[in-house]
């Protein structure tokens, strides 16, 4: 494999071209993904925020929700931010009824959970294995609710008079070669996340 991983990028909705933007200065190449053929060709994926109902229909649609099932549950490395951190959920609360999800990671998220987009809001995390504080960008959040023994939880809402329900609450995790996280590096000018999943990439490759 090529020093710098081909990483693909769901380019069905969302911040296609931030995370494109994060994960070139971050030492990959990267290549958007809306065919079977081009998931094929990538050695690992980049699922952006966006609106998770809509992404796991237009997966249906454009005939990717199978092949990225079973490149996952094989051992794709897989990064979702916001939305994917929903789509790699086993079980989702508060999603539709017929939202597809892709697995990957052994816990519960729960969609929408930081309130309406006029809820959005910022803060800095601690992050497990960054080298200081992380500025995280919440728009429409999920958290997690609940995870497996084998999920590694990365970061959580601090406690703060401002957190409130959300004080504590698991914002980034792990499993193998799948990570996510409930807000968008992507959009903070730091790629410290996108450069700590390419050295993934690179390690299950």
């Amino acid at each position: 494999m090529s020093a710098e991983p081909l990483v693909g990028v769901l380019a069905l909705q969302g911040d296609v071209r931030e995370h494109a933007a994060a994960l070139t200065v971050a030492g990959a190449r990267v290549l958007p993904v809306r065919r079977p053929e081009e998931l094929a060709e990538v050695d690992a994926m980049v699922l952006p925020g966006g609106e998770s109902t809509t992404i796991s229909r237009l997966l249906e649609i454009f005939e990717l929700l199978e092949p990225m099932r079973e490149r996952i549950a094989a051992g794709l490395p897989v990064y979702g931010s916001c939305a994917g951190m929903i789509l790699l959920a086993e079980k989702v609360l508060d999603g539709r009824p017929d939202q597809h999800q892709l697995g990957g990671l052994n816990m519960i998220a729960r969609r929408n959970a930081f309130g309406r987009q006029v809820d959005s809001f910022e803060g800095d995390l601690d992050f497990v294995g960054l080298g200081g504080p992380v500025h995280a960008v919440f728009i429409r959040a999920p958290w997690v609710e609940s995870a497996g023994p084998e999920v590694e939880i990365l970061a959580r809402v601090p406690d703060s008079p401002t957190a409130e329900a959300a004080a504590g609450r698991i914002v980034a995790v792990r499993q193998g070669p799948v990570l996510a996280t409930a807000f968008h590096p992507e959009l903070t000018g730091d790629v410290r996340v996108h450069r700590l999943f390419v050295d993934m990439v690179k390690e299950e490759t």
